[in-house]
């Protein structure tokens, strides 16, 4: 098998860790296999790359988009260093407003699986990092959401105590006030 997985806390955002080929050219390893996802119950089908670039102290997130423009992410990192988080907000679930978080980087090669129902969001580690993610629907503009990064009620241990964040990322809602359409089933 060319991955291992593990579910983490939540059991519906799992770990992913591909096999590393190395040798003195380098490494080579695979990021996705559909089969091999399709296995531990990962269908989704991604249709839509994106790669964010930025310095250390950035905080991206906490995002997502409603459904019916819904995103499943997988999530790796090309370079540095990240600490990448997952936060429940599918409503009756178990683990409605809980989160995971895990560090992703270019060395461990790590990668993050969040299907549709999680707003997702990391802080850069390292002096600069390119995450680069494959997202399961298009972006949507109109669809597009956020949770304030620090709200109390989730209680995320974020590593950096002043991160730098985007106009947009400072104004987002706590969770019990977001406009949210999904529920767990």
């Amino acid at each position: 098998m060319p991955f291992t997985f593990t579910r983490l806390e939540i059991p519906d955002v799992v770990l992913i860790e591909p096999r590393v080929f190395s040798d003195d050219r380098g490494f080579f390893l695979e990021t996705y296999k559909l089969s091999a996802f399709a296995e531990m119950g990962i269908p989704e089908a991604f249709v839509q790359n994106n790669h964010s670039h930025s310095t250390y102290g950035v905080l991206r997130g906490l995002h997502y988009q409603q459904p019916p423009r819904a995103q499943g992410k997988l999530v790796m990192v090309l370079y540095g260093e990240v600490f990448d988080v997952a936060v429940d907000i599918r409503c009756g679930s178990p683990t409605y407003g809980r989160w995971v978080g895990e560090v992703l980087s270019a060395e461990n090669h790590r990668l993050l699986y969040l299907p549709p129902g999680f707003a997702h969001g990391f802080c850069v580690l390292s002096e600069v990092a390119d995450v680069f993610y494959q997202v399961t629907a298009e972006y949507s503009s109109e669809h597009d959401r956020g949770i304030l990064w620090n709200d109390g009620d989730i209680g995320i241990a974020w590593p950096l105590q002043s991160p730098l964040l985007s106009a947009k990322d400072l104004c987002q809602p706590p969770l019990r006030k977001a406009d949210n359409g999904f529920v767990y089933s």
